[in-house]
Order: structure tokens, then C-alpha cells, then sequence
């Protein structure tokens, strides 16, 4: 919009263009919305501002009241992107598509909000404006009446088996709780579901408290809580949800609540942990509605892997017995990838047990076991039980010490498949993880068929990615020149509001695969240097992780910056 039309904002004389472009100015540092800029700036009422904003755009206004009579059109924006978003779609009578947003300047989300109007409905978009206020209202009343509509299709108990109940978490319950900390723990909670995150970082300043999320596997730094009685009351808070001790702040404490937020529950795993000024907290985020959903579809090719990896692992995974270990950093994915190969090779015919801690989603046919600590089932004795239930394949959480680990070799050496995961930067790292257990190198490679290590990259973000030419020294960095790059096709992330300015919108699975062969058993069992190992793998076609990220990079999805944060230079 130019000049011209900004001086047309004096419907309501307290503001001009000149106020307008500050109170756009400083809406980029404050995270305040436009209308809230100007209301400060002008003393101007809200609706009175928003009126005066609306005009110059030629935009109607729309309240609560009116959006209310609209159908809500969450086939085309679902309810949780719209909160997200802070925007609406909705049909009229006529079929009329409407987009309902806040800020008219917020040119990216009215081309989303269009594109996602004519890819579903096939329709213009008709742009209104609203206070954000109204917009939240309006969606808190959706989410109330999903969340009532659930309650009823559930039979109106929200009592689960182990008696816990989940508390509500929605607009509602953000904006009328009575505390101050327990209204600061609701928003971040809300918030940081809304961003799809899947930890809370709370952390003890010197002043206060400092609240980051995890988003993409990178923490972002969200807001400051300013005090410290404030920050401690949180922490104490968030012990009471999670029955802790709220009088012990000497010794790491461990807990767990649920809420239920937009119609479904979420498991929220609480680690409280000493810190010099007070305690920290980090909230582990477990939304298993979004695990069904996303594994309702689960197979190899939705987590990302390129076709030569596809290949390997459904090799590897189809194998009669043997060991296959997936291994890799905590968050990196291991366990998506088992759940999906079991959903492969998984036909009814073969009796198929899993011991996990814990279990994160349910596999239809198949026997699924929880780890117990209290009660005594570990890894290691959930094991042994196992292998007396005569199943085909067995699939194992994680090998985490010896008696494991040689109850997993012994199993895949007497016919049965084993798929586990382990601890370790790649895949010519587990030999020595094991050599450290104590586990005998000709027992282990006689067992095992093959490894797998895997990392998540962040890929661009669809919305804003355009080509770029890295220099000379980006490139170095990553060991590659010029010459290396001349059909590759370098693109980035701008940043926008679709991916929260981070230019990155979801993640990948990339891989790095070994396939044992006679030769490669020889040079372990015989002790040789990891580098004669390594050229053997080499040859026989494993390729590094560096390299997997690279052929990412080859086709635009990520960026250069990217891989050197996930991957080392092999």
C-alpha cells in the first residue's frame, strides 16, 4: 500500500500515515499486533482503530456476533492452523469463501490464506478484518464446541484408566485463570502447542525466568518471565500438575500430567533439575493424536528417505532373523523408523512383540510391551520373557547395557529378527559401543545384519525458499569448491510467518547405511583400525551422513548451514 492510500487512514483523525508507519516500526520488536501499536500510540479505541485500518483497503469489519453466523470452514483451515495463524476461513451462505485476519499489511497471510482457499474449495477469497481479540473469541467457542462434541462421542467421562483426568487447556482457561503463574503456565502450554513444539524450556535467570521451545529440533527463545518470586511459583506449579514435591529444590525430580487441548489429550512429561539461581524445567511434549494421525499413513517413504536408503532398510528389515540396529542421538527419529518397518513387514502371519518405554503408539496385531522400572520389567527381563512367547520378530526400545545386549545377539542368533536401537554418532561407533558392553565382536557380527544411523534436518520452508549462491568459504566449510557444485541447486528460507521467521517448516529423515558383508565381519572380528573398516563399508557402498545431506542440498531442500549443524565431515 503507498503513500496515497495511507493518507486516506483519517476516518479517524487520531491517526495518520506518519503514526501508522511508527506503530508498524515498533510492532516488529514488541510482537504486539498493529491494532494494539496504534490503540498506545493514538489512545484511540480498538475498534475505532480497526475501522480506521479496514478503509483505505476497502475491507469490511467483522465482530464475534457476525463471524458466528458464518459456517467455519477448518476443511480448508483446521482449527488448530487458525489458532496458530490467528486467522480464520469461513463459508457463506452462498459458498463464498471469507478470510477473517487481523492485519491487513500481513501480505504472506492473505497469499496462504488464498492459495489454501483455491486448492481445496477452488474459490476467490473474500477478505474481512477483525479485531484479534474477536478472532480469538470466535475460535474459542469452536474449540469449545469440538471439545463438547468429543466429551459426547466419548460417553461425557473424561476419566481415564489410571484415573488420572486431563485438564482443559483452551482460550478460555488461558485468559480466566485467577494466578498469575497458573495463567502463565496455561499460555505457555497453549502457546507452545500452537507452535507445534515438542519441549518447553524453562530456565532460571538471575531476574526471572526464560521460556524457549523446541520447534524442528531447535530451540527458539519464545519470552522472559520478569521476577523471581513469579518464576518460582511457576516451577511450583508446574511440580503440583505433575505431583512432585514442591518443598524439595535440592535433587532432579521427574513427573507427568496431561491436558486436552482442541478436542484431544496430550502427555506432558515434566524433568525438574537444581540450577544456581533456582530450578530449571523442561516439559516433554507427547501428542498422540498426532502420532495416529501421522501413523494411520506410516510407512518409509513419508519420513523422507531417498530411494537408494529405502532400498537398504526394507532389505534389511525383510531379513529371516538377525539383528538390525538403528541408532543415532535421542530425537533423531529411531523409533519413527521401527514403527514404520514394523508396519511394513508386519502381514499377520508372524508373531511380532515389542518392549518399549515407552510405548508411543499402539501397532494394530501386535504385542506391545511397557517397560517397568518400578516393578521390576526391564529391557533386560521383558527380554527373556519375550523369547518364551514364540514370536518371529522382536522389537526392543533401546540396548542400553550388556545383559540386553547379549539377550539381542543371542536372539537374532537363533532365528530371530531382531530390530533395536542404540546409542551412537554412527554407524562404525556402535562396534565400539559394544566392544565396551563386553559383548563378543564374533557373536555380535554374526548376529548382525546391518546398521542404520540417522539424523532429522530441518528442510526449507515452501512458502518463502528461493535460490541463493553460497561464497567460496560457505562451501569450504562444508568440504566441497566450486567445481564439486555445478549442478546444484542451492536454495533458502527468507522467513515468513508460515515458518515463524525461521526460514526451515518441517523435518527429514537422511541416513547413513551399513550392509555387513563376509569382509567387513573379518575386519572387526580381527580388530582392525576403524579407517581400514571404514574404507571397506566405503567401497561397498555405504555412504556417510554428510553425504546423504548433501544430495538434500542438491535438490533445494535444505540448506548448507543446516547440514553442517546436523552432520559432521567424514
Amino acid at each position: 500500500m503507498n503513500d496515497p492510500a495511507l493518507a486516506a487512514i483519517p476516518a479517524c483523525p487520531a491517526i495518520d500515515a506518519a503514526l501508522l508507519a511508527q506503530a508498524r516500526a515498533s510492532q516488529a520488536v514488541s510482537k504486539r499486533t498493529l491494532v494494539e501499536e496504534l490503540e498506545t500510540l493514538s489512545g484511540t479505541e480498538p475498534r475505532l482503530v480497526v475501522r480506521a485500518l479496514a478503509l483505505p483497503f476497502g475491507l469490511a469489519v467483522l465482530e464475534t456476533v457476525e463471524m458466528l453466523a458464518f459456517t467455519p470452514a477448518f476443511d480448508l483451515l483446521p482449527l488448530s492452523q487458525a489458532m496458530a495463524r490467528k486467522s480464520v476461513l469461513l463459508r457463506t451462505q452462498e459458498g463464498v469463501v471469507v478470510g477473517v485476519i487481523a492485519d491487513p499489511f500481513d501480505l504472506d497471510l492473505q497469499t496462504w490464506l488464498s492459495a489454501q482457499a483455491r486448492a481445496t474449495a477452488h474459490a476467490p477469497l473474500q477478505l474481512r478484518l477483525a479485531l484479534q481479540s474477536d478472532i480469538q473469541a470466535y475460535l474459542s467457542k469452536q474449540e469449545e464446541s469440538a471439545r463438547a462434541t468429543d466429551s459426547v462421542q466419548a460417553g461425557g467421562d473424561n476419566a481415564r484408566r489410571d484415573g488420572k483426568t486431563a485438564a482443559v487447556l483452551s482460550f478460555a482457561s488461558v485468559s480466566e485463570a485467577a494466578s498469575p503463574a497458573v495463567r502463565l503456565v496455561n499460555s505457555t502450554l497453549y502457546d507452545a502447542l500452537k507452535a507445534g513444539a515438542s519441549d518447553i524450556h524453562l530456565e532460571s535467570t538471575a531476574g526471572g525466568l526464560a521460556v524457549k521451545y523446541r520447534v524442528d529440533g531447535v530451540l527458539d527463545h519464545a519470552t522472559a518471565v520478569n521476577g523471581i518470586e513469579v518464576a518460582e511459583q511457576i516451577i511450583s506449579r508446574l511440580k503440583v500438575l505433575a505431583e512432585l514435591d514442591i518443598a524439595e529444590r535440592r535433587v532432579p525430580q521427574d513427573g507427568s500430567f496431561r491436558v486436552e487441548s482442541g478436542g484431544r489429550e496430550i502427555d506432558l512429561r515434566v524433568s525438574i533439575m537444581p540450577s544456581i539461581h533456582g530450578e530449571d524445567a523442561v516439559i516433554r511434549i507427547l501428542d498422540k493424536r498426532a502420532m495416529i494421525e501421522s501413523y494411520g499413513s506410516l510407512s518409509l517413504e513419508s519420513l523422507g528417505f531417498d530411494a537408494p536408503s529405502l532400498v537398504s532398510l526394507r532389505t534389511l528389515a525383510q531379513e529371516a532373523y538377525g539383528m538390525l540396529l538403528v541408532t543415532g542421538p535421542t530425537g533423531s527419529g529411531k523409533t519413527t523408523t521401527l514403527y514404520a518397518a514394523l508396519t511394513e513387514i508386519h502381514n499377520g502371519r508372524e508373531k511380532i512383540i515389542t518392549i518399549e518405554d515407552p510405548v508411543e503408539y499402539q501397532l494394530p496385531g501386535i504385542l506391545q510391551i511397557p517397560v517397568n522400572e518400578k516393578k521390576g520389567l526391564t529391557f533386560a527381563k521383558g527380554l527373556r520373557s519375550i523369547l518364551r512367547h514364540d514370536p518371529d520378530k522382536i522389537m526392543v526400545g533401546e540396548i542400553r547395557d550388556r545383559e540386553t545386549a547379549e539377550i539381542a545377539v543371542q536372539s537374532a542368533l537363533t532365528g530371530h529378527l531382531v530390530l533395536t536401537t542404540v546409542h551412537a554418532n554412527n554407524v562404525f561407533d556402535v562396534f565400539g559401543r559394544f566392544t565396551h558392553m563386553g559383548i563378543d565382536p564374533y557373536a555380535f557380527v554374526s548376529a548382525l545384519n546391518g546398521i542404520w544411523a540417522q539424523r532429522l534436518v530441518r528442510i526449507n520452508c515452501p512458502h518463502c525458499a528461493a535460490h541463493y549462491t553460497p561464497d567460496d568459504a560457505e562451501l569450504e566449510s562444508v568440504g566441497l569448491t566450486r567445481a564439486d557444485v555445478y549442478d546444484y541447486e542451492f536454495k533458502a528460507g527468507k522467513g515468513c510467518g508460515d515458518c515463524r521467521g525461521t526460514g526451515y517448516k518441517g523435518r527429514r529423515s537422511i541416513a547413513e547405511i551399513l550392509t555387513l558383508n563376509d569382509e567387513i565381519r573379518e575386519l572387526i572380528v580381527e580388530k582392525r583400525p576403524i579407517r581400514q573398516v571404514k574404507q571397506a563399508a566405503y567401497e561397498n557402498g555405504t555412504r556417510s551422513l554428510r553425504q546423504a545431506a548433501l544430495e538434500v542440498v542438491k535438490r533445494g531442500g535444505t540448506t548448507l548451514a543446516e547440514i553442517k549443524r546436523v552432520t559432521l565431515h567424514a
